[in-house]
């Protein structure tokens, strides 16, 4: 015989559950209008009384009931798929989780976007003449990658609120710089995170980001190596794209993506020159940064790097 269900828990006491959902602010609102916040129907998610229903309380208005959810199906929608013209390809699991993690983000944050254009001539033309002789002292390819990498720790010590996450008592700002690099796999998409890129010297941060990339695409990566990112590089240069508007990793404020250099005709002062020009874009979290902070940030991004330098590298 099978043993009687458990009896369901006591509920807990409405003053010591609304005590714990109630925020601060709205605690600190209740108090100075002399309101008991455990009288009111909460109107928030899972019934949390808001700052909306303690001032509807003051004005003496009825607080509404929260709308009930709409009940959900049973199960998922099967595809119908024409098997004359069509197929039914099953998702992976990492094809599962990139869907999901991209929809939760558009959801969690509204999104904003801002393009400024560099001028890589200087650093395009560093590369092309120690590319081979870096590869042979040091066993590793150098792109353009690392150098832009360096150079967005350096901007985020100085915009650290793109270095940040939401909360609802208020901006948790990183001191420290994780940077997760995009990475593109046959089946998706991954970010392995380069702990502490601040401090990391420019030769230690090439073999590090390679480690990761190349891990990456071997499917060789530990669970830690994708955790505990602050911010995030993309390059979808190598595709040819010119401009992109990436969702940002969430819990991150903002993602960073490097379009394809391109050679073309530039208007410098009065002349008419062919440069190496770039896109650079970046998607950041309205909530935490605003327009004006956004086009800073990238404003100094691009004047480090139409100004570099070999001097500007940090060892």
């Amino acid at each position: 015989k099978a043993p009687a269900p458990a009896a369901a828990p006591a509920a807990e006491a409405p003053d010591g559950g609304e005590r714990q959902r109630l925020s601060p602010a709205v605690r600190k609102l209740a108090a100075e209008h002399d309101i008991d916040p455990t009288s009111l129907r909460g109107s928030g998610l899972g019934g949390r009384v808001t700052r909306d229903d303690v001032l509807a309380a003051v004005g003496g208005e009825k607080v509404a009931a929260a709308p009930q959810a709409p009940a959900q199906p049973s199960g998922p929608v099967p595809a119908r798929v024409d098997g004359a013209r069509e197929e039914l390809v099953k998702l992976s699991v990492i094809r599962k989780s990139i869907a999901e993690h991209m929809v939760r983000s558009l959801a969690t944050s509204p999104h904003a976007w801002t393009l400024q254009e560099i001028d890589m001539t200087s650093l395009v033309r560093y590369r092309e003449a120690e590319k081979e002789k870096f590869k042979a002292r040091h066993g590793v390819a150098l792109t353009y990658l690392p150098f832009v990498a360096q150079i967005v720790c350096e901007a985020l010590k100085q915009f650290p609120w793109l270095n940040s996450t939401w909360s609802d008592e208020g901006v948790v700002i990183k001191r420290y710089v994780n940077l997760g690099i995009a990475v593109s796999i046959p089946d998706g998409l991954i970010v392995p995170v380069v702990k502490d890129a601040d401090k990391l010297g420019f030769t230690d941060l090439v073999r590090v980001i390679n480690d990761l990339v190349e891990r990456a695409r071997n499917k060789q990566l530990k669970p830690e190596d994708v955790q505990a990112g602050t911010f995030t590089l993309n390059n979808t240069g190598a595709t040819g794209s010119i401009a992109s508007q990436p969702i940002i990793n969430q819990p991150q404020a903002a993602i960073l993506t490097t379009e394809s250099i391109v050679k073309r005709a530039v208007v410098i002062e009065d002349a008419i020159a062919m440069r190496h020009m770039m896109n650079m874009c970046l998607s950041f979290d309205h909530r935490i940064i605003d327009g004006m902070m956004a086009g800073q940030f990238l404003g100094t991004m691009k004047k480090r790097l139409e100004e570099w330098t070999p001097g500007s590298i940090r060892l």
